[in-house]
């Protein structure tokens, strides 16, 4: 079926059609979009505004390129807000299965920093994990986590391509109770980009973790790189309120900066006299 309507660009015609397919449920996360010539065909367009609206539709998130096709992405998955939540958690709340592809699994001497972080000896047994995360069998994150030995000394054992890391933890005595949480945003590396089905240099978010069990004992520290498409995390942020020292040195500073201007005029009065 062809369209065109006058009041809009051709582009942001097809932009919609596909829009509504996607969000209609017509399109599943997941699914292949038709090639460009059949677009063409179906709706009457000439491949340019075909092009440009997959463009629109990939800079709005609801479409990716991988491989050779593109494919929906559906909505990003959300953190609650204030919840300290494994991705496994996540997905269930979510309706979604999740899985993993283990990248790899050592077991080594725990460097000086990640002693002095972890409060253990240098040179203590640290099990690390790296996996690639998905969701309904789509790439969501890369995770790599490295936790005591001697606080679960069975995870080399575990399989976690199915297993969730907090679950086992908490099975082991310790959950996850909190978590000190750092996000920033950069492009995808050569090796992020094979694992995670993205271009080289396309927004990821890396965050890290520290998280503390309920004695306040630090019991991992994860350092993971979502897709930007498909996560978004928020948090409720506080004004904090002034003390009185720091009220006081704003007014101590506004004074200075005065004074400095008062001194200033009266230098350039001088000059001109």
């Amino acid at each position: 079926m062809s369209i065109g309507e006058a009041n809009q660009p051709l582009y942001h015609q097809v932009y919609r059609r596909l829009a509504d397919e996607i969000e209609g449920g017509a399109l599943q996360p997941g699914d292949r979009l038709p090639s460009e010539r059949w677009l063409c065909d179906e709706l009457g367009v000439s491949r340019a505004t075909v092009r440009r609206a997959i463009e629109e539709l990939v800079t709005d998130g609801l479409i990716a390129g991988r491989g050779r096709g593109t494919f929906v992405t559906g909505q990003a998955l959300v953190e609650p807000r204030g919840t300290l939540m494994s991705l496994s958690e996540l997905g269930r709340s979510r309706g979604l299965v999740a899985s993993a592809r283990v990248l790899s699994t050592i077991v080594r001497p725990a460097t000086i920093d990640e002693a002095e972080t972890l409060a253990i000896a240098p040179g203590a047994a640290l099990f690390e994990l790296r996996r690639l995360r998905m969701l309904d069998g789509m790439p969501i994150s890369l995770d790599g986590n490295r936790v005591p030995l001697r606080l679960a000394p069975s995870l080399p054992g575990v399989d976690f391509s199915a297993a969730s890391l907090y679950k086992t933890l908490e099975d082991g005595g310790h959950r996850p109770v909190r978590a000190d949480y750092d996000v920033e945003a950069r492009g995808a590396d050569a090796e992020e980009a094979e694992l995670l089905e993205l271009e080289v240099g396309q927004p990821v978010l890396f965050t890290t973790t520290v998280a503390f069990d309920e004695t306040s004992q630090i019991i991992d520290i994860g350092r993971t790189v979502y897709r930007a498409d498909r996560y978004r995390f928020q948090a409720t942020l506080m004004r904090r309120a002034q003390t009185e020292r720091e009220r006081g040195n704003e007014g101590t500073l506004a004074r200075i900066r005065r004074d400095r201007i008062a001194d200033r005029r009266s230098r350039l009065w001088r000059d001109a006299g």
